[in-house]
């Protein structure tokens, strides 16, 4: 598939149209989405380039870029050694920005800026938001900024046409959830379990159930994470919502060598070529 396939457009509110147009495409050919997590400057920024890279070209269908950050509260070991690799390299804010504005010179795939409030507030919201929005960002997802607490940066990613990604856990109760709902822009990420990040061997029995309450108070496409690792696993998980997020199962891979053979196993198990 030509990573620059993808037509970019915009809605009438002049939110960016990348997320949509890509979730419609998928859906045309039957496919589920395919979305992929690496943390930027792992191990340093020269080799999370080329991962970055390697995996839009073997099938990743939106790609959340880590900011790496040092008090993770939903990160699992992988994910938070990933950080602190990163960090101790010297990736900054401005250093995932210019990543971002790189790697969008070549795809057209969605880009999903994914992260922990800290960093945003040290650059400033509106500035980020600004910053990563003519570097071609089309969202962020901030683990650690509740919905009710989003204020400060909310106006600012509405402005600069970036979509606030959602998070839905377990725990959430309808009336919240319809809440959140109410504002949710791009996608939701369902969060499969409670606890954090990393490979698991089975998925939860409730997750249907869960999704299709999400769909009750919302027409976004839904997608399903946390401890998605293998194809197997991808596949029985997209049976439930419109794509999967694969993150730690990622990053070990490219520990370990084998993150090109993992994501064609991943694309392939959600109807990719």
């Amino acid at each position: 598939m030509n990573p620059k396939e993808t037509k970019v457009e915009r809605t009438e509110s002049g939110m960016n149209d990348r997320i949509r147009a890509t979730f419609e495409k998928l859906k045309k050919q039957g496919r589920k989405a395919f979305v992929g997590y690496l943390t930027a400057g792992d191990p340093n920024m020269a080799e999370s380039e080329e991962n970055i890279r390697a995996v839009l070209e073997c099938g990743v269908d939106i790609l959340e870029i880590g900011v790496p950050f040092s008090d993770p509260t939903a990160d699992g070991p992988a994910i938070q050694e990933a950080s602190q690799r990163s960090l101790a390299a010297g990736t900054t804010f401005r250093d995932v920005i210019g990543l971002v504005e790189r790697i969008r010179a070549d795809f057209d795939t969605p880009l999903i800026v994914f992260g922990y409030a800290n960093p945003l507030f040290s650059y400033g919201y509106e500035a980020a938001c600004r910053d990563l929005a003519v570097a071609g960002a089309d969202g962020l997802l901030v683990v650690d900024i509740p919905f009710e607490e989003e204020s400060e940066l909310l106006p600012h990613s509405e402005q600069h046409d970036l979509a606030l990604i959602r998070l839905v856990a377990p725990t959430t109760d309808p009336a919240r959830l319809a809440a959140i709902m109410a504002t949710a822009r791009g996608f939701v990420y369902y969060i499969m379990v409670t606890g954090v990040t990393g490979r698991r061997s089975s998925l939860r029995a409730d997750v249907a159930g869960h999704v299709q309450l999400i769909r009750k108070h919302t027409s976004l496409p839904v997608v399903v994470g946390f401890g998605v690792s293998n194809g197997k696993q991808a596949c029985e998980a997209a049976s439930l919502a419109d794509g999967v997020v694969v993150g730690s199962a990622l990053v070990q891979a490219a520990r370990n060598g084998n993150l090109a053979a993992l994501a064609r196993e991943l694309s392939v198990a959600l109807g990719g070529e």
